[in-house]
């Protein structure tokens, strides 16, 4: 491993990036490797928080990225959706093409254990929807959809439209993917799933699945489930206190309203799951080319500093942003 260094982005202070020169890791490794990144994702839900400065103090802990540096609010290195080649460490390893949950750095080192090998039919260009894609199939656990059930999911952002393609495999059921964008329309098109505006959404749903990050589509959720409807909740709103409705049909259905998180699997899960397979099954899941639909632009690694603040923007429209090393 003779690069002794690296180039790594930043956040400088909220709201402003940067990239700084970081050496690698070389000691207190077990079985380490390097790997040469190709590209690194973005994905406008925690790193939008993390870049904007809105992680509360309650969750400095359990909104620690891995191989994370530096502490919430800023400076920080922050992401976790990277995909390279290992150019060094053991045998079977080096040559492959890998998937880690690193942040954005060109290159780095890490324990043999962190890096995953892209399976064969999952290109390293879409890899890095790894990360959605396991968030995606930990919401479809919680959610727990069954045959022929009639399905809505609110908010068509990566990780939205990824569990409304899982749900939609669920053989039998009925899902729409409900978004105040009419533009994505084109994007549940892409995916085989039947779109709708908040206005014109099926009601009388057997499951809800929201994934807006907007009080307003938690709200839609409790309009549209029907009677003992489940509702599933994967959004993360940082900081700030949340307005809910819970004073009409949420008491008169009956509903259920249960969070799902991606930092832990669900109870029936646990007995024969851990992370690792989990994330095998996500870049397996990531074989079908239709799923290119969800990286909605590109940059250079060497741009991101001047394109963060547009990505990270309120009204940008962003899905997932690739980087190029």
């Amino acid at each position: 491993m003779a690069n002794q260094s690296a180039t790594a982005f930043w956040l400088s202070v909220p709201g402003k990036g940067e990239l700084r020169q970081t050496p690698l890791q070389l000691s207190d490794i077990e079985a380490p490797v390097e790997v040469k990144a190709h590209f690194s994702g973005i994905s406008r839900g925690s790193e939008s928080l993390v870049f904007n400065g809105r992680v509360p103090t309650s969750e400095h802990g359990r909104m620690r990225a891995p191989f994370q540096e530096g502490d919430f609010p800023a400076p920080v290195k922050y992401g976790y959706s990277s995909v390279g080649e290992v150019v060094a460490g053991p045998a079977a390893l080096k040559g492959k093409t890998v998937f880690c949950l690193y942040p954005h750095q060109d290159r780095y080192v890490v324990p043999a254990s962190a890096v995953h090998v892209l399976p064969e039919g999952t290109p390293v260009e879409r890899a890095i929807l790894a990360a959605n894609m396991e968030t995606a199939v930990n919401g479809v656990w919680d959610a727990s959809p069954l045959p022929g059930e009639r399905i809505t999911v609110i908010g068509a952002g990566v990780v939205g439209a990824l569990v409304a393609y899982l749900c939609q495999r669920v053989i039998g059921t009925d899902v729409q993917l409900v978004d105040t964008n009419p533009q994505r329309q084109t994007l549940a098109e892409a995916l085989n799933v039947s779109f709708a505006l908040p206005d014109n959404a099926q009601p009388d749903q057997d499951l809800v699945i929201h994934a807006s990050g907007h009080s307003d589509g938690l709200n839609t959720a409790f309009s549209l489930a029907g009677m003992e409807g489940r509702i599933i909740e994967m959004s993360w709103y940082g900081e700030g206190s949340v307005p809910v409705s819970l004073g009409g049909a949420f008491h008169s259905q009956r509903l259920t309203l249960r969070a799902s998180q991606v930092g832990r699997l669900p109870p029936q899960q646990q007995p024969r799951w851990d992370f690792k397979r989990r994330l095998r099954l996500a870049l397996r899941l990531l074989s079908d080319p239709a799923l290119d639909v969800l990286i909605s632009g590109e940059s250079a690694f060497a741009d991101l500093p001047h394109v963060a603040a547009d990505i990270f923007a309120p009204d940008s429209g962003v899905l997932c942003h690739r980087i190029r090393y």
